[in-house]
């Protein structure tokens, strides 16, 4: 079982920047793939970034390519998200996801095993 809290989501201007931390229990969690999907308000969730187990491999939406960075610190359970330059079009609710089957299914979107509850991120313009 992987529970994941997300945390980082605030009110920040348009270019601005926030980094987002999802904290992640359990044993095997070092060896799932994460990533961070985002759902705006009438819209379905979407696809933001990924990262493989081992951090060597990331993907990202073409949307926030050059803006936004993931990484993960498997010592300390952790995994970021880095929002620069961030556009109102950015204005969310970030969750964080995790699957034991690699970085093609947490990029896919469906079928994940475990998602966080969400941490609202609103840019001003």
């Amino acid at each position: 079982q992987v529970q994941l809290v997300e945390s980082g989501g605030g009110l920040v201007q348009a270019g601005g920047s926030l980094r987002l931390s999802c904290a992640a229990s359990g044993r095997t969690w070092s060896t799932y793939a994460m990533g961070w999907f985002r759902q705006a308000p009438g819209k379905e969730r979407q696809f933001v970034a990924a990262i493989s187990w081992s951090g060597s491999r990331t993907n990202y939406a073409d949307s926030v390519k050059g803006r936004f960075t993931i990484s993960r610190d498997n010592a300390k359970n952790t995994v970021f998200l880095q929002m620069n330059s961030l556009k109102p079009e950015d204005t969310a609710v970030y969750y964080c996801a995790a699957d034991p089957g690699g970085i093609s299914v947490v990029v896919q979107g469906y079928g994940i095993s475990y998602w966080g509850t969400g941490t609202l991120v609103t840019v001003s313009s």
